[in-house]
């Protein structure tokens, strides 16, 4: 993504958006928590062509198989990257184009009740693409199923052993740092809310899709759900019925950064990639014919 200097105004992680139509800019003051701003969008996939695109791909791809959720977190930032409202975010009242595309998801180091977690980030770059995508999940899994501990899991750790009033009153005064931007970066290296979108793969562990709440610590404005796959009828413009594995996808967004058209189009053009998965070996960048 293109980098400005820095101005006044402007945080660490964004750039103030400074020519805003007056109805965003007040929205911003008179709802100022992301919470109490959040949009749900459901959406089913017809996992065709991705089966057979994921199949081909394996042919050559032994050691660390391409999946589902390869394909859809491809899929999920280059839609960021070609619908940039999608990576804004307000924090103190004020609206800000993130400076990075990011996305994050945790990763399990063991399928087990006492199992413990990591968390993972992707920073996308322009000319990115399936293929670096993949990649660049492989390390993390490997990274973080080590017995390495990601930075902000460390400071969440460290917090947790001072003495109850301490950390809460520290605790505090991180929230304010966070409101204004000031958060070391060595506290939110990892922090999935400090992203452009989190990503939870509830499939893998047997659970269907739904709701995710966004929150107000942090800057993340979009929150995606994977399902767990499933058998559905798919209807064809006849009205006959073909039964198809399907996926659902649950996405919850903050509905201030942009109008419904916008959001509209920028599912349409998710919904295109997940079904034509073969136009993610192309970079990022590159725009999409979907309409």
């Amino acid at each position: 993504m293109e980098q400005t200097k820095r101005r006044w105004g402007d945080r660490k992680d964004g750039v103030l958006l400074r020519d805003l139509p007056s109805i965003q800019f007040i929205t911003g003051v008179i709802y100022p928590n992301r919470c109490d701003n959040e949009a749900y969008i459901s959406e089913r996939v017809d996992l065709t062509a991705i089966k057979a695109y994921i199949a081909r791909k394996n042919e050559t791809e032994t050691d660390f198989p391409y999946t589902f959720f390869h394909v859809i977190v491809a899929a999920l930032v280059k839609t960021i990257m070609l619908r940039p409202k999608l990576n804004r975010f307000i924090a103190n009242q004020n609206f800000y184009m993130r400076n990075n595309i990011s996305a994050s998801f945790v990763v399990k180091k063991e399928f087990a009740d006492h199992g413990a977690e990591a968390l993972a980030t992707l920073h996308a770059k322009e000319d990115d693409n399936i293929e670096s995508v993949h990649q660049y999940i492989r390390s993390q899994v490997k990274s973080c199923r080590s017995e390495k501990v990601d930075p902000t899991t460390d400071s969440m750790d460290t917090l947790n052993k001072l003495p109850r009033w301490i950390s809460k009153t520290a605790i505090k005064f991180i929230m304010w740092l966070d409101k204004h931007g000031w958060v070391p970066s060595s506290m939110i290296e990892t922090d999935p809310y400090y992203s452009s979108v989190v990503i939870s793969n509830l499939g893998s562990i047997k659970l269907k899709s739904g709701y995710h709440h966004l929150t107000n610590w942090g800057t993340c404005s979009l929150f995606c759900i994977i399902g767990e796959k499933k058998m559905t009828p798919v209807f064809d413009a006849n009205g006959n019925a073909t039964m198809r594995e399907t996926l659902d996808l649950g996405l919850t967004i903050d509905e201030r950064l942009a109008d419904g058209y916008y959001y509209s189009k920028s599912i349409r053009l998710l919904k295109y990639l997940l079904e034509h998965p073969e136009e993610l070996e192309k970079p990022l960048k590159e725009e999409v014919s979907y309409e």
